[in-house]
């Protein structure tokens, strides 16, 4: 993996043949302003140099199968992987067995991962903000058809809540649903405010039944080395964070 940069393993005790990961944005071929890891086809990158940074990133993880790429809208669509092939439209897959590799892109929202305690299925949600108001992390444990007791989660890297400013309604869309969710909103410029995405999914999936969550902690907007942010730098590339079962 050391062949495109130091790509981030989910931190989790998921079991040993459960991988996931987010890549960085470091060891492709992009150039900029999509430098250079870039796995976006739809950010206006040079479409052949898309292919060869995906290219590098199935050798590199040794994949068993073309990751199941999405075309992602902010919704609350998850899909089998195995549907993906089509580039269907959803912002989630889920596994229930080898064969098949999960994923999402992102470039400022927030990747969550799912898998169950004895490592049978998996999981990986796009979630902004929108689609984490809407039910994303519900719909995507729902997919897992699981007890949620026996599942966990792990965030991956996404806008952190020193840098994630937005509009009052944000917080009204989140605490319409639980008035807990308030907390997680801290008062900033000229009237806007600033949300902890990390802290806004740990309710939701709290609130679905799922109490093992790790991760957080990372921030794509300061992390500017590491990271692509739209926020940021409007036009850039994407990380992309998969997983999949090796067995």
């Amino acid at each position: 993996m050391t062949s495109f940069g130091d790509s981030i393993a989910a931190t989790w005790p998921a079991a040993p043949w459960v991988r996931a990961l987010t890549t960085v944005r470091s060891g492709g071929s992009s150039r900029p302003p999509y430098d250079s890891f870039n796995l976006a086809d739809h950010v206006g990158d040079e479409p052949e140099v898309v292919a060869r940074n995906r290219e590098r990133l199935r050798a590199a993880l040794n994949l068993p199968a073309e990751p199941a790429w999405l075309r992602q809208v902010h919704g609350t669509q998850v899909i089998h992987a195995a549907q993906g092939a089509e580039c269907a439209e959803a912002d989630g897959s889920y596994a229930d067995g080898p064969g098949s590799v999960c994923v999402v892109l992102t470039a400022d929202c927030l990747p969550v991962f799912l898998c169950d305690l004895s490592g049978t299925r998996v999981a990986v949600l796009h979630a902004g903000w929108r689609g984490l108001a809407a039910g994303i992390v519900e719909r995507g444990v729902e997919a897992m058809a699981l007890a949620p007791a026996s599942l966990m989660a792990w965030l991956g890297p996404a806008i952190g809540p020193a840098t994630f400013e937005v509009g009052p309604e944000v917080r009204e869309a989140f605490s319409a649903h639980d008035s807990a969710a308030r907390s997680m909103f801290a008062e900033g410029r000229e009237g806007r405010l600033l949300a902890d995405l990390y802290g806004l999914a740990r309710l939701r999936l709290r609130g679905a039944g799922v109490e093992r969550i790790y991760g957080g902690g990372f921030c794509t907007v300061t992390e500017q080395v590491r990271f692509y942010s739209y926020r940021r730098d409007g036009a850039c590339g994407r990380m992309a964070s998969l997983i999949w079962l090796e067995r």
